[in-house]
């Protein structure tokens, strides 16, 4: 399997490594996920989740590391889920 990538495809920011929570239905022990707030997807998300589902959400784009498969993380707030975000031993990102 190729590696993973690392960089979103709407803003080529890095993405960070994300804890999935305790009790999620996914297999994997973390994410990799865009946490900018200027990317278009993140961005775009707020009007199509309402205009779809009459919902103040939006998503950020999300990598699996096992399959290499993308899709979105729902979120509720620009901070939303950030607490779940990697830090290494020196305090950056991972």
């Amino acid at each position: 399997m190729s590696e993973t990538p690392r960089t979103c495809p709407h803003c080529e920011s890095s993405l960070d490594k994300w804890l999935v929570p305790d009790g999620a239905s996914w297999d994997e022990k973390y994410f990799y996920v865009c946490f900018n707030d200027e990317c278009s997807y993140y961005q775009k998300g707020w009007a199509w989740m309402k205009s779809q589902f009459n919902q103040q959400a939006s998503y950020r784009y999300m990598v699996n590391p096992t399959t290499g498969a993308c899709s979105p993380l729902p979120v509720w707030s620009d901070s939303a889920t950030r607490e779940m975000i990697i830090k290494d031993d020196e305090g950056g990102e991972v």
